[in-house]
């Protein structure tokens, strides 16, 4: 998420003069039924952003919680409870208490920062974990001194929550789109629960202070089984006042330091034109010893391989490079996997000892040519690349290409809320030995929902995917054949096409050539796309929509009128180049053509070539 990314840059530049810590909440809604952060612990989080006298949202009409009072300018009216996201608390205040214009997360800048930092506070806290050998308790010995007098508003409270620093995931976990999150809280203690429901988190200190004074206590943490990653884990401890809600001092601690910490950093296989490729791991080690050994247990679509034992030693907070056996698989799309165990024996973060890809194995055409309509998906020899393997993807749409065939190619970016998520399409491999003159053609539909950059690419290879060469790339109005569309998902009418036709000259004669759709999400609406054509210019010479013959109508069902042809002999060619009709003109100027079936084919008349479109509906 591109502001969630730009705020993570400026929390890392103002790391010695910030302490952050984010809450996953359910606004507008919580992703259910998806596993996502929120769901994992969503009773603290509610209580946390949600209204002290009950929410007045109809999804939850009756929770109680904490009470932050919902204010986004100074000149707005107080409402009680956070609502709307994302809102960002500085101490917490209101943003704009130390300079910022809003309480969006977007307003915050270092100046504001430090604004926030230069207030003096009467308190300091020492925090010591002490975890137990699988990490899976804590003890956190805290230590809170006042420096001068002090008598707090309300009740006067010290929470401790526990976060990961970093956590990634392959694919988004909850619905809008983000992948990469940091400084997430994942648990609190302690917590108060009645009826299932939060009604306090922290632990209550003494309302008055004197000059000095010190409180010490120690605060029991069972670790949940949910933690992504043991290594990322911290404890940030704030006190705060529940009168005014003003915190007044905090502290992080540094993360545990994990015996026997190897972790998966990527999983690579290099393109092949062939069923064997020989995928490489890029492993790192995280702990504070050298690793000597572990197993490696590689996946093909989740069916096991024999393990690789690797005995070399690698030491602490090193990365390696791993170049693993060849494996073979059939055409199509795959993906593999990785799981590492007995790192040295043993190892207790195992949340990081896993790793995945795709990757396509790409079957050759008996034919040099391609005449796609996509009765079916994906048609025979084709494959998808969904390379973060959540949906929406590539797949298949009865709606066709100018409304003349049974089924289209369709990129669903209406629903996918990833944005620049990518995924390819990869048409069957071809042999273009002995065609000279190649040419490409396909239809497509595309409407925006307002101006989103939305983006097709058509690439191709002739080095078995080492390089690839962008032949056609057009994105939001440019790709677009139809006005926008906010209402509803994009279906295009038989005017709301256009026909892209692309010289594949340069590849003539090439033995082995890959190309593939590569779609680029920015959240706007449905692409569609037919009639996939590769013909051989020698064939056909010429594709003239203004041939000096009249031809109606188009498209055609079953018989076809043909005007001002001097030359009675009437060919028609499919997208081969393959001659399926051959008739003498009559008096009557008209032919039969309903032994052809739906699709595109060129009509020869005065040695000019005319597209024509069969749809018998």
């Amino acid at each position: 998420v591109p502001g969630d990314q730009l705020l993570n840059t400026l929390l890392l530049n103002n790391f010695n003069s910030i302490i952050p810590i984010k809450w996953p909440i359910d606004l507008p809604v919580a992703p259910s039924p998806t596993w996502s952060l929120y769901q994992s612990n969503k009773a603290e989080f509610n209580w946390r952003y949600r209204s002290s006298t009950g929410s007045t949202l109809a999804a939850i009409p009756s929770t109680l919680g904490y009470g932050y009072p919902s204010q986004n300018t100074a000149t707005n009216t107080p409402v009680n409870g956070i609502n709307t996201i994302p809102t960002g608390r500085l101490d917490g205040q209101h943003q704009w208490n130390f300079g910022a214009i809003t309480d969006h997360p977007s307003s915050l800048n270092t100046n504001v920062i430090l604004a926030a930092q230069s207030v003096t506070t009467n308190f300091r806290i020492a925090m010591t974990p002490s975890w137990n050998p699988n990490f899976t308790s804590a003890v956190v010995q805290v230590s809170i001194t006042s420096i001068n007098s002090f008598t707090s508003i309300g009740a006067f409270m010290f929470r401790l929550c526990l976060i990961e620093r970093e956590i990634h995931f392959t694919s988004p976990p909850g619905n809008n789109g983000q992948m990469h999150f940091y400084n997430m809280v994942r648990k609190c203690y302690p917590t108060t629960v009645v009826n299932n429901s939060v009604t306090q988190i922290g632990t209550t200190l003494p309302s008055i202070w004197s000059p000095s004074q010190t409180f010490t206590f120690n605060i029991n943490c069972n670790i949940p089984a949910y933690i992504k990653n043991l290594s990322e884990m911290a404890f940030v401890g704030f006190i705060q006042d529940d009168g005014d809600r003003q915190i007044h001092q905090s502290e992080r601690t540094l993360p545990p330091s994990i015996p026997n910490d190897l972790s998966v950093v990527s999983v690579n296989i290099p393109v092949n034109c062939n069923a064997v490729f020989t995928p490489s791991l890029c492993i790192n080690n995280l702990g504070p010893v050298s690793v000597n050994a572990f197993t490696a247990t590689p996946f093909i679509d989740g069916i096991p391989q024999p393990a690789y034992i690797y005995t070399s030693a690698l030491a602490a907070n090193a990365t390696a490079t791993i170049t693993l056996p060849s494996y073979t698989a059939n055409y199509g799309s795959h993906v593999f996997s990785i799981s590492i165990s007995n790192v040295n024996g043993t190892d207790i973060n195992m949340s990081n000892n896993s790793g995945k890809t795709v990757f396509g194995i790409s079957s050759m055409l008996t034919s040099s040519l391609i005449s796609q309509k996509f009765s079916s998906f994906p048609p025979s020899l084709w494959y998808v690349l969904n390379y973060d393997q959540s949906p929406p993807s590539w797949g298949y749409s009865s709606v066709g290409g100018y409304s003349t065939t049974g089924g289209s190619a369709k990129y669903d970016f209406y629903n996918n809320l990833n944005i620049g998520d990518v995924d390819d399409l990869f048409f069957p491999a071809l042999d273009l030995t002995g065609v000279f003159n190649p040419t490409l053609s396909f239809d497509l539909a595309y409407a925006q929902i307002t101006n989103e950059n939305d983006k097709l690419e058509l690439k191709i290879s002739n080095d078995c995917g080492a390089t690839w060469t962008t032949l056609f790339s057009k994105q939001g109005s440019a790709l677009a054949t139809a006005p926008s569309n906010s209402v509803s998902a994009f279906v295009p009418n038989t005017s709301q096409w256009r026909t892209e036709t692309l010289n594949l000259s340069n590849y003539s004669n090439s033995p082995s050539v890959l190309i593939k759709f590569t779609a680029t999400c920015d959240y706007g609406n449905n692409l569609y796309i037919d009639n996939v054509n590769i013909i051989d210019q020698n064939v056909i010479n010429s594709i003239s929509e203004k041939a000096n013959v009249f031809i109606y109508p188009l498209p055609a069902s079953d018989i076809i009128h043909i005007m001002g042809a001097q030359d009675k002999n009437i060919e028609i060619y499919n997208t081969l180049g393959m001659r399926v009709l051959y008739c003498e003109l009559d008096n009557t100027n008209k032919i039969h053509v309903n032994a052809l079936t739906n699709g595109v084919y060129f009509l020869k008349a005065n040695e000019r070539i005319t597209k024509i479109v069969i749809d018998k509906k």
